[in-house]
């Protein structure tokens, strides 16, 4: 320690560019080792970190010297990509730029920025040497999957932080939380869409069903219902779609948790007992043989659902039920509340729901918004085994609506506390 002190910060700061810029030679080496032309290794790339750090220090606070060290440099590199151009086939200009990344490395220790600098040491070498698996995830990556990230940014990184985070009007709108409700509906949807596409061809009807029942559990009781219809797996897809009926149980405790923590804590015990019963029974009932013994394998492939215009309807049907909902209780009561928690529950709960989420504890009292979500997720249970009856076969469709309004009624037990 006393020998640290001794020392001039420099020379300190010497060792760390000399590590971290070794480190980048070091992998440049092994790209040598595999008889392809590489700029560079373990003394060069130190060289052009020590050059970064002594024209950084000799320019201090005058940048425009160490911009034309900079320059000076990156001509260097570039007559080193030049003859690469000439002595083979034509390759990239990676080295190169490791290269530059390292004079800056230098200039950015200098400058005391030691955090920074070791990231884009670290970075340069992740870069570098995970050549293949990164090439590899580029081709396979369809050039839709990436306007779909594309828009996920715009929705959560572009648009949110320009809305104003304050109430407006009679009915306590505020800009910001309707657009973050938006956003968590479509980071969970959106989640279970690329766990869907990277495990595409992988796992059956129960892996299916989980991931499902995460983006949609409604979409997935249809699409395994007529799927039944033309397979002999009546135990198989009926247990298929207990188990998306119980994932949405988990969806929504998700989104208490990130909207509504008095909420949560009223229907957290409930939800994760449902969901877990769901999940349990569907998985051993998946387990009893069929008269078929043919494997069945995943075929439905989920849609985008990171469409703007999805994500503007989703944002008015919230607003819109934000209102109907603030109405019911002023006007209706509880009794109201109740029934339209009902009515909702037979289309798409999650706008009713996040909108109880806003109103709870100010305009709702918790235990009837709490009430209210219990109702319309078992509605919505029913209208799923009504789904399930309809479009499967019939033994598959008998199963699913006998397990769907057993869901439900449990579903219910829990309003015997909140009144």
């Amino acid at each position: 320690m006393q020998l640290f002190n001794l020392l001039p910060s420099e020379a300190l700061k010497i060792v760390l560019v000399l590590f971290l810029s070794f480190l980048v030679g070091l992998e440049r080496e092994e790209r040598k080792a595999n008889g392809q032309y590489s700029f560079g290794g373990v003394r060069t790339f130190p060289l052009i970190g020590l050059i970064g750090f002594s024209i950084a220090l000799v320019a201090s606070a005058q940048l425009m010297l160490l911009a034309v060290g900079f320059v000076v440099v990156a001509g260097f590199l570039l007559l080193s990509y030049w003859h690469k151009l000439a002595a083979e086939k034509p390759g990239g200009v990676t080295t190169e730029m490791s290269g530059l990344a390292t004079f800056l490395v230098g200039a950015l220790i200098c400058y005391d920025h030691f955090w920074v600098a070791t990231a884009l040491a670290v970075a340069s070498l992740l870069l570098l040497d995970l050549k293949v698996a990164l090439e590899n995830l580029a081709t396979s990556v369809a050039p839709g999957e990436i306007l779909t990230f594309a828009k996920f940014l715009l929705l959560s990184v572009v648009v949110l932080p320009t809305l104003p985070n304050q109430e407006f009007g009679p009915f306590h709108v505020n800009p910001f939380k309707t657009w973050l409700v938006v956003v968590a509906i479509s980071a969970i949807s959106y989640g279970s869409y690329v766990l869907q596409k990277a495990t595409k061809g992988q796992g059956g009807i129960v892996l299916a069903a989980l991931l499902g029942g995460a983006y949609s559990s409604t979409v997935t009781t249809v699409v395994m219902a007529k799927r039944a219809k033309r397979e002999n797996h009546p135990h198989l897809f009926s247990a298929g779609i207990l188990i998306a009926c119980g994932m949405m149980y988990l969806r929504l405790t998700a989104l208490l948790a990130l909207f509504n923590r008095q909420l949560l804590a009223v229907l957290i015990v409930p939800f994760l007992v449902l969901a877990v019963a769901a999940l349990i029974i569907g998985w051993l009932w998946s387990r009893r043989a069929d008269e078929s013994t043919e494997e069945v394998k995943r075929e439905y492939e989920p849609r985008n659902p990171l469409e703007l215009l999805t994500a503007f309807m989703f944002a008015g049907l919230f607003l819109v039920m934000l209102i109907v909902t603030q109405l019911a209780v002023t006007y209706l009561g509880k009794g109201g509340v109740d029934i339209l928690a009902a009515i909702m529950g037979v289309s798409d709960v999650d706008p009713f729901i996040m909108g109880l989420t806003q109103a709870a504890g100010k305009l709702t009292p918790v235990n009837v918004a709490a009430g209210a979500i219990l109702i319309a997720a078992a509605s919505n249970n029913v209208a799923k085994g009504i789904y399930a009856y309809s479009l499967a076969d019939r033994k598959t469709g008998r199963m699913g609506l006998l397990f769907l309004l057993g869901l439900a009624a449990a579903g219910l037990i829990p309003l015997i506390w909140l009144l």
